[in-house]
């Protein structure tokens, strides 16, 4: 993990006067490519290195600069405790297990009751409550298939149920909303694609190890997408799915209409994910408008109701 080496680098140049970049990348098996670019990262948290060349070069903190513990404050450790604590939960292995026990070590005993009080204010779990109980497992084999550049063979199922055979270089594990996904080249599709990992059957590592290739990280961000995409519909619901109504729009949205029920202006694509969130509210959901969302509606919910009647 890259905060793990970042940590493990300033508390390196803290303890050392100079180390040289092939020292640091054979230390911890990475590029000097790789040193180089974290040791950017380290100067744009404020942490002036100083590089000198030849005999006896490396990188050194700048003398007039030197830190020590105190350098980082209680907000700044409490932020990289909470951070990494959080990732604890669902990708664990001996790195983030060093992080955690580097970034304590930064913890003056004077400090560290207010630091413990800070950190335990917010408490972060991405572990799922119930769901699919491949996730975790498969969280670790492709961990170790990104650590040692192997192909990853799996069953997918894509849009619309289509069951699909696939083999993908691994390159990026994304944790987007709360659902996990994998980033990798595809050999049947021939380019970069995002696999939810809840819908991963069958993974398994192959022995055949794979040339990285350049890539770039997947799209996360489609608001501006959505804006143009989205519209509001109003609905009228029940008081009781209130707080699940709120995950999707905000209290700003809600009308009261009588003493039980609200009229909301709800963010609404034209597409079965939504379409399936309406639905869910059963009973206590009824579009209003526009009629053509209406219309359809109707039309889902009596194809539906002839399921049971047969």
């Amino acid at each position: 993990m890259k905060i793990d080496r970042l940590v493990s680098i300033i508390m390196i140049l803290l303890d050392k006067k100079r180390i040289g970049a092939q020292e640091l990348a054979d230390m911890f098996e990475v590029s000097r490519r790789t040193i180089y670019r974290d040791i950017d990262a380290v100067n744009m948290a404020g942490i002036p290195i100083r590089s000198t060349s030849g005999v006896g070069g490396g990188f050194e903190i700048m003398q007039e600069y030197k830190i020590d513990k105190k350098f980082f404050s209680a907000d700044d450790v409490s932020a990289l405790l909470m951070g990494i604590s959080s990732l604890s939960n669902m990708v664990g292995g001996d790195e983030v297990v060093h992080a955690l026990a580097k970034v304590k070590s930064l913890i003056p005993d004077e400090r560290a009751k207010d630091i413990t009080l800070k950190v335990n204010r917010i408490s972060i779990d991405l572990s799922q409550w119930i769901g699919n109980s491949n996730i975790q497992p498969y969280l670790e084999i492709i961990k170790s298939a990104l650590q040692k550049s192997r192909l990853l063979l799996f069953e997918y199922v894509a849009h619309h149920g289509n069951k699909t055979v696939r083999t993908v270089e691994p390159y990026q594990l994304v944790l987007k909303g709360n659902h996990w996904y994998l980033q990798g080249y595809c050999y049947i599709r021939n380019d970069f694609r995002l696999f939810r990992i809840s819908r991963i059957s069958n993974l398994q590592i192959l022995d055949e190890a794979f040339k990285p290739r350049k890539y770039q990280k997947p799209i996360l961000d489609f608001s501006e997408i959505l804006e143009t995409m989205q519209v509001k519909i109003k609905i009228r619901i029940h008081e009781s799915i209130m707080d699940r109504v709120l995950d999707y729009c905000t209290y700003e949205d809600f009308l009261p209409d009588g003493d039980e029920y609200y009229i909301v202006d709800f963010p609404f694509v034209e597409n079965d994910y939504h379409y399936d969130i309406l639905l869910g509210f059963g009973n206590k959901c009824e579009c209003l408008q526009p009629s053509r969302i209406r219309e359809n509606m109707k039309r889902k919910i009596h194809d539906l109701a002839a399921i049971y009647e047969k």
